[in-house]
């Protein structure tokens, strides 16, 4: 597994116990994710809503930079809404971002983290 890749995982809920088997993005560095039995994963959803916040990323499977998502419309990247998920109860890699749509998570992850 490495940055970038598209996961299905059961993903915390952030306002009760328990989780919803969903994709997310590994976001964590590839040699963290070797060292470490925990990655950190940001959430994807189907609601659109906040596509215009700087926190967010859309990535549409329909064009070329989100056709290797395995994503099956369009979603959205929530950098503002991450978890740290054990790797083993990853459920599988559905796909990977473009280098291109990396680059707009780096900026929204600044964004939400306030980073230079």
């Amino acid at each position: 597994m490495r940055r970038g890749d598209v996961v299905i995982v059961p993903f915390p809920f952030q306002d009760r116990p328990g989780e919803k088997i969903r994709p997310a993005v590994i976001v964590q560095s590839d040699a963290e994710n070797q060292r470490l039995g925990n990655t950190i994963v940001a959430m994807v959803t189907g609601n659109l809503d906040d596509a215009a916040q700087p926190t967010t990323v859309l990535v549409d499977p329909r064009t070329p930079a989100g056709a290797g998502s395995g994503l099956n419309g369009p979603s959205l990247i929530k950098c503002y809404n991450l978890a740290a998920v054990r790797q083993r109860r990853i459920l599988h890699v559905v796909g990977h971002l473009s280098s291109t749509l990396i680059q707009e998570v780096n900026l929204a992850l600044k964004a939400a983290l306030e980073l230079p």
